[in-house]
């Protein structure tokens, strides 16, 4: 096996791995006092989709998409295969970037260590493309 093809399974992993803590998607609901609540939740969880944020559920389905092109991509080689694979990364990147459109309080540590994953998986698909 290739080191390449290895490194971009390493971090799709590791950004999955990540997805299922529940201290990456935030909501901010409003109370009566003023002081908004927040709320973390994993990528996963649909409820962060039925509130509008969009990012984190889908970054977590396109990271899952992902990590099924990287399996793939250990037994079969195809310019195609790269490519769908660099767009895929990039798209699941920005989707992980999502929330800060609402602000940074809709953003954790956590989203940027899933954005930074994110990141190196979109560089070793292209490493690997070259």
């Amino acid at each position: 096996m290739n080191v390449k093809k290895l490194a971009l399974l390493v971090f799709v992993i590791l950004a999955l791995v990540l997805e299922a803590l529940p201290f990456g998607a935030v909501l901010n609901f409003a109370q009566e006092s003023g002081e908004p609540l927040r709320q973390t939740f994993s990528y996963f969880d649909p409820i962060s989709f039925g509130y509008a944020n969009f990012g984190p559920f889908l970054t977590a389905l396109l990271t899952c998409v992902l990590a099924a092109l990287g399996v793939i991509s250990l037994f079969k080689a195809s310019r195609l295969l790269s490519a769908c694979t660099s767009g895929i990364a990039l798209i699941a990147l920005l989707t992980s970037l999502a929330p800060l459109l609402y602000g940074s309080s809709y953003f954790t540590v956590l989203g940027g260590c899933i954005s930074g994953m994110l990141l190196a998986a979109l560089l070793a698909s292209l490493w690997r493309a070259a």
